[in-house]
C-alpha cells in the first residue's frame, strides 16, 4: 500500500516502550499522571484502564491522566491495518485489548509505592532543538515542512514554547526518586522500523544517572507540539536517526539539569483533579467532497492514487460522513496541588500558541499543559491557521475555534 496510511511492519527493537506511573497523595486525595511511549492514546483505552484502575487501587479512574508521548516509532493503532492486512490487525487488537491492564498494573505499582517526599518545580529554557514547521512562502502560500534551504521560505510562521518545566521529586533522605519533564517538540527524530521511546530514551537514561539511584525514574510528556518538530530547515544535513535523537534528548536532559539547583519546593496544598467534555464542532465539507472522497479510496495503494493531501481530506471527509454530524467529545483535565501546581491535559495535537494561552492565563506558578492526554482526536490548530490551510488544518476533524474552547475550559478548570 501507499501513501497516507502506507503499513510499515516492525523490525525489531531498539529499546523497549514503556509506560510509567506517579501517584500523588495528598490527605486523602489521590491522582494519578502515566505516560506511555505511543503516538497517541485511544479513547477507549483510557476508560478501560479507569476502571481497572478503579478496581486495583484506591484512586478515582477520573483522577488518572494518561498521555502518550508521541513516539512515531510504537506500533500502528488500528487506522492503517482497517482493511489492509486482517491478520496483523488482529494481533494489534488483542495487543490493544491487554493494553489496559499494563497501565493499571503500573499505577497499581506506583500506589504500592507511596512515600513522603518533597516536590520542587523549575522551568528550563531550550530554543535550538525545536521549530515551527509552517512556513509563509514567497508566493504567499503556506508550507508544511517546505524542505531544509527551500529559497522559497519566507519565515516561519509563530514561535516555538522554548520552556521545558520539570518536577523534582525527592523521598524523606532527600534522594531523587523521580524526575517529570514536559517539551514541546514532536517524536519523529529516530525514524526506522525497530520499536524506540525516541528522544526521551537519552533524556531518561541522563537524568536516571544524574540521580544516582537505581530506582529513580524519569516521565516525559510531550507539550503542545502540533505545529512543532525537530527539523532546522537552515541546515543541509539529514536530522534523523539514533544519533540525531541521542543528541537531542542530551540537549534536553541538560536543560532539566541546569534549572535543578534553582528549584522550588512547592507548598503541598490541597490535591484537585477536575474534568470537562468538551464538544468540538466537526469541521465543515461539502456534500460533493464525499463522492470525490469515496473515488480516492477506491484507489488507494494503486499506481495512479492522488497526491498526499488529496488521500489526507479524503479520510478526514468520509470520517466526518460518518459522524452524521456528532460534535466530537475532547476532555480536558486538570490537576492542581495547592497554589503552585497545575498541570493540564488536552486531548489532541494541539497548535502551540494555545498552550502558551493556557499557561499566560494561570495563576499557578508552575503550569505544564500536556497534549494527547486521555484521548487522541488529531490535529487542533488555532483560528488563525484555519485560514492558512495546509497539512494540519486539511487533517483536522475539528471546526476553527476548537482550540479555543480546550483553553476556556482548561482556564475554567483551574480556576
Amino acid at each position: 500500500m501507499a501513501g497516507y496510511y502506507y503499513v510499515r511492519y516492525n523490525q525489531g527493537t531498539h529499546d523497549p516502550l514503556q509506560a510509567k506511573a506517579l501517584v500523588f497523595e495528598k490527605d486523602g486525595a489521590k491522582a494519578a499522571l502515566v505516560t506511555i511511549d505511543l503516538i497517541g492514546m485511544p479513547r477507549n483505552v483510557v476508560e478501560k484502564t479507569r476502571r481497572l484502575v478503579e478496581g486495583l487501587t484506591s484512586i478515582p479512574g477520573a483522577h488518572l491522566m494518561i498521555s502518550a508521548t508521541h513516539s512515531h516509532t510504537g506500533p500502528e493503532l488500528g487506522s492503517r491495518l482497517r482493511n489492509v492486512d486482517p491478520a496483523a490487525e488482529a494481533k494489534l487488537r488483542a495487543w490493544l485489548d491487554a493494553l489496559p491492564q499494563k497501565i493499571s498494573d503500573a499505577v497499581k505499582q506506583a500506589e504500592a509505592n507511596l512515600q513522603p517526599v518533597t516536590i520542587k518545580t523549575a522551568t528550563g529554557q531550550e530554543d535550538s532543538i525545536s521549530f515551527i514547521r509552517r512556513f509563509k512562502m514567497v508566493d504567499g502560500s503556506t508550507g508544511w515542512n517546505p524542505g531544509k534551504l527551500n529559497p522559497k521560505i519566507e519565515a516561519p510562521i509563530g514561535t516555538i514554547d522554548p520552556s521545558v518545566p520539570a518536577l523534582f521529586i525527592q523521598n524523606e533522605k532527600q534522594q531523587p526518586i523521580a524526575t517529570y519533564v514536559n517539551f514541546a517538540n514532536h517524536l519523529d527524530t529516530v525514524g526506522g522500523l525497530r520499536y524506540s521511546a525516541d528522544y526521551p530514551l537519552t533524556l531518561s537514561n541522563v537524568l536516571n544517572a544524574a540521580a544516582n539511584n537505581p530506582v529513580h525514574v524519569t516521565l516525559f510528556s510531550i507539550g503542545c507540539a502540533g505545529n512543532i518538530n525537530h527539523i532546522d530547515v537552515r541546515r543541509p544535513d539529514s536530522q534523523k536517526g539514533d544519533g540525531e535523537a541521542a543528541r537531542i534528548g542530551g540537549i534536553l536532559a541538560a536543560a532539566v539539569l541546569k534549572s535543578q539547583p534553582a528549584a522550588k519546593q512547592i507548598a503541598l496544598g490541597p490535591l484537585r483533579t477536575r474534568s470537562e467534555i468538551v464538544k468540538l464542532p466537526l469541521a465543515p465539507y461539502k456534500p460533493e467532497e464525499v463522492t470525490v472522497a469515496q473515488d480516492i479510496l477506491a484507489n488507494y495503494g494503486a499506481p495512479n492514487s492522488r497526491p498526499f493531501l488529496d488521500q489526507v481530506k479524503a479520510f478526514k471527509v468520509l470520517e466526518l460522513q460518518a459522524r452524521a454530524g456528532q460534535p466530537i467529545d475532547a476532555e480536558v483535565q486538570a490537576i492542581t496541588l495547592g497554589t503552585d501546581l497545575a498541570i493540564v491535559g488536552l486531548p489532541g495535537e494541539i497548535f502551540v500558541d494555545l498552550g502558551k494561552a493556557i499557561k499566560t492565563g494561570s495563576k499557578y506558578k508552575t503550569t505544564i499543559v500536556v497534549e494527547l492526554a486521555n484521548g487522541s482526536i488529531g490535529y487542533v490548530p488555532d483560528r488563525k491557521a484555519y485560514a492558512e490551510g495546509a497539512y494540519e488544518v486539511i487533517s483536522s476533524r475539528v471546526a476553527a475555534g476548537s482550540g479555543e474552547l480546550l483553553v476556556e475550559a482548561a482556564l475554567r478548570l483551574i480556576r
